[in-house]
């Protein structure tokens, strides 16, 4: 069987960047990405429309999915560029748990970079069950600062999840790496984004039902509405044509569907929010960093 990706390397000048746009507009001081192109090859992910404002080469965007490039010295660059203040989501462009990450592990590095010096809020976005790998670490790191993680949750349907993500965990998958994250006493908040095709309600629920956090959403990004900047790749907008689901892609449905998961959240009692207004939970500090029970590192 030939190899679904390749894993390249390189040095970076840079590993944390100044925010702009949707994360600065949530509250984010700067970014931080450890690989270009992402090997979950999602086909809605908008990280390939940004082109070079994005960082990428033109390879990525035209082979988006087909190999990573990690940056060798991520970790050295973090630990100089850490500072008390920063508030870091990690990452705007590539998944940090992304299927390479399993093959050659870069996270650990760059976690022990981030407990050695903490910034003021660290918020990891991934949609991967192999952030348990690092739990002990994640534990530590949130004792020093505000760690927050946002599980990224796209349908409760799985044939919807193989049309349009098939290289991610499934959704029951994810609801018990979200319990068992919550368990070693982390902030962990559902993420419906992008929201594919589900059933809105019991889908609301069942992120409500593993997390405490507020809950957090984002529909397709709709080219209509957002002349400029990054927006969803047409290679979704084609399967939704394809299969019946293009009004998964318009504003005016999406409105609705928002609606409905609000009222879910309403009736128990919990904060819910679309967009920017919903990340920027992601970006505040806590008083008191949580105090989870402690695990050595491996």
């Amino acid at each position: 069987m030939p190899e679904r990706f390749r894993i390249l390397s390189a040095d970076a000048r840079t590993i944390l960047s100044r925010t702009s746009g949707f994360i600065a507009a949530a509250g984010f001081t700067h970014s931080l990405t450890p690989a270009r192109n992402c090997t979950f090859a999602c086909t809605y992910c908008y990280v390939p429309t940004m082109r070079l404002q994005g960082g990428l080469q033109p390879e990525d965007w035209r082979r988006w999915g087909q190999f990573t490039t990690f940056k060798d010295n991520a970790a050295a660059l973090l630990a100089r560029a850490l500072r008390p203040a920063q508030r870091i989501y990690c990452s705007p462009t590539v998944d940090p748990y992304q299927p390479a990450e399993a093959i050659e592990p870069h996270m650990p590095a760059l976690l022990d970079a981030l407990i050695a010096h903490p910034p003021a809020v660290v918020a990891l976005q991934t949609r991967a069950i192999l952030i348990l790998r690092d739990l002990p670490r994640l534990i530590e790191l949130a004792r020093r600062t505000t760690l927050r993680v946002s599980f990224s949750l796209t349908t409760n349907r799985d044939e919807i999840r193989r049309l349009y993500e098939p290289h991610c965990d499934p959704f029951e998958a994810r609801l018990d790496a979200i319990v068992r994250l919550r368990a070693a006493g982390l902030l962990v908040h559902a993420t419906l984004a992008p929201i594919l095709p589900c059933h809105p309600e019991p889908f609301t629920q069942a992120a409500l039902d593993a997390t405490t956090e507020a809950l957090i959403a984002d529909p397709f990004h709709a080219r209509s509405t957002k002349p400029r900047g990054a927006t969803t790749r047409p290679e979704s907008e084609a399967i939704s044509r394809r299969h019946g689901f293009l009004e998964w892609h318009d504003p005016t449905f999406q409105s609705t569907i928002l609606e409905r998961m609000a009222h879910v959240a309403a009736r128990a009692g919990r904060p819910f929010a679309a967009g920017p207004a919903g990340f920027a939970w992601l970006a505040q500090p806590v008083a008191t960093p949580s105090s989870p029970h402690s695990a050595p590192l491996s």
